[in-house]
């Protein structure tokens, strides 16, 4: 388990000076860029955040990703502080830069310092096919300068939350600080928001999706992230060496969280948290991948067969959302007068007539919002319509990709699903410890809450809702290459020790 990309580069004798310098460093940082905010500096106050990325870079590397998960959260987009060409997520996004000149270095002039497994693992993979059709369709792009923006984003994401998460976690103990430091900080995020939608009222839905502004761009990301965290903090609650004291605080943790989940007013949320429970009941009973697959196959014959009377059966449904919970989930099958609903609706027809359109390689990445409106029928248009990309994107992941990458992006986008699957599965059929297989469990959870929410909306291009999804695909790789192939690797000395 050599782990020496995020090893300290100073020697083992100067570490209590490295700490004074790099905390007395941090301080001094937050110091000098709150007084540039303060004197409305914004550009000058990014400067010592860019300093601080080369000083950790020497000092501490691996505390780098700490202090990213924490930032991650409390990170606001530059609109909102001043007029800006290109939006920055401020102060995480300078840092992922940093992350990625870094990365990019590194490939470059010390390659073997990169675990080969971890890189060829069957997720990177079609990781990198995803990538390398994002290169294609973004050089094919109806708005090149749009797609590259978006294609450049996704690899400072991944430079970070996946490509150099997956050597952090080869030791599980650094994925959970690296995941407590993110829980701890969203905390934050969920305090903050309750406390604006209590000035309006907590049982007002409509004002829950500003109420999450400007630290989320909406209640459907906020409740979205909130349901992928839940059952890794339930598995904490699962660990026999935690004390009490531990566990009723991860209790506290949990308990702020579903209270977040439940005025995030995020109906799709709620839907993919119900989905994960029942994938759960179906673990516990040691269904394989391919008795899961079985049955989802099955459900989707099943609704294309009855297509015609299900769709007549949703339109008899007239339920508006309500600051009523059950009302609320009711009115998720409202296509009749519900205007969220059939505002998606809309989206996923544009989405669907564009990638007629351009079936091979779609309209570009990240286009599908510039791209969108000539493909509206005035009949399907709702209230909240637009020509002007608002209200979210495709309200899909899997649409969006066919539109914006053709038939091919969105396979490839799948293949990344599908392997994460297996190896989550693979992991807990295979795994002798307990701690383990209940980990897997956990992360592979968190994420199909996602592989439902994609169905309704797409926040992989969010940061914050990124770091979560690629650190926990980075952390199954770990866990499949350095805890499942060391285990069978100590069971076959076993064996050969006792044929001898």
């Amino acid at each position: 388990m050599n782990n020496k990309i995020l090893k300290d580069n100073l020697p083992l004798s100067s570490v209590s000076y490295k700490e004074v310098f790099f905390w007395i460093g941090c301080c001094f940082t937050l110091v000098l860029s709150a007084f540039l905010v303060a004197n409305e500096n914004y550009v000058v106050a990014a400067l010592p955040f860019a300093m601080m990325v080369v000083a950790i870079a020497l000092f501490s590397y691996q505390k780098l990703f700490y202090i990213i998960a924490f930032l991650a959260p409390l990170s606001i987009q530059l609109r909102f502080f001043m007029s800006a060409e290109n939006d920055l997520s401020i102060p995480l996004e300078p840092f992922l830069v940093g992350v990625l000149l870094l990365t990019v270095y590194k490939l470059l002039f010390e390659p073997k310092i990169f675990n080969k497994k971890l890189l060829l693992h069957p997720i990177s993979i079609v990781i990198y096919l995803n990538l390398m059709w994002l290169l294609i369709t973004s050089a094919t792009s109806t708005i090149p300068l749009v797609s590259f923006k978006f294609l450049l984003s996704r690899l400072w994401f991944l430079a970070a939350f996946y490509l150099m998460a997956m050597h952090l976690f080869t030791s599980k103990e650094n994925a959970y600080r690296y995941f407590w430091f993110y829980i701890v900080s969203f905390i934050i995020v969920i305090s903050y928001a309750t406390y604006q939608l209590n000035l309006s009222g907590l049982f007002d839905k409509q004002a829950a999706n500003s109420s999450v502004v400007p630290l989320l761009p909406d209640h459907t990301s906020y409740g979205a992230i909130i349901a992928l965290l839940i059952p890794f903090i339930i598995f904490f609650l699962t660990k026999k060496d935690y004390s009490f004291g531990q566990k009723s605080l991860i209790l506290i943790v949990l308990a702020v969280y579903i209270v977040g989940l439940i005025f995030s007013y995020t109906r799709a949320a709620w839907l993919s948290l119900g989905v994960a429970f029942a994938i759960f009941i179906l673990l516990l009973f040691k269904i394989k991948m391919r008795t899961l697959l079985v049955i989802i196959i099955s459900i989707g014959l099943v609704v294309f067969l009855f297509w015609d009377n299900i769709i007549m059966s949703l339109e008899k449904n007239r339920q508006d959302s309500s600051n009523d919970l059950v009302e609320q989930l009711y009115s998720m099958t409202n296509i009749s007068t519900d205007a969220s609903n059939l505002e998606r609706i809309n989206r996923w027809n544009c989405a669907i007539r564009m990638f007629q359109e351009k079936p091979i390689l779609g309209f570009g990445p990240a286009t599908y919002m510039f791209q969108y409106a000539p493909y509206q029928i005035s009949s399907e248009k709702t209230i909240i319509s637009t020509n002007f990309g608002e209200v979210g994107n495709a309200h899909s992941e899997y649409l969006g990709a066919l539109a914006e990458s053709g038939l091919l992006g969105a396979l490839s986008y799948l293949l990344i699903l599908i392997a994460i699957t297996a190896t989550a599965f693979k992991i807990y059929h295979r795994a002798k410890e307990r701690e383990i297989r209940r980990l897997a469990m956990a992360i592979f959870l968190g994420l199909s809450t996602y592989f439902v929410h994609g169905f309704l909306n797409n926040f992989l291009d969010i940061d914050k809702f990124s770091l979560v999804f690629w650190g926990f695909a980075a952390f199954l790789v770990a866990l499949d290459v350095f805890y499942l192939e060391n285990q069978e690797f100590d069971s076959q000395n076993n064996r050969e020790n006792h044929s001898q």
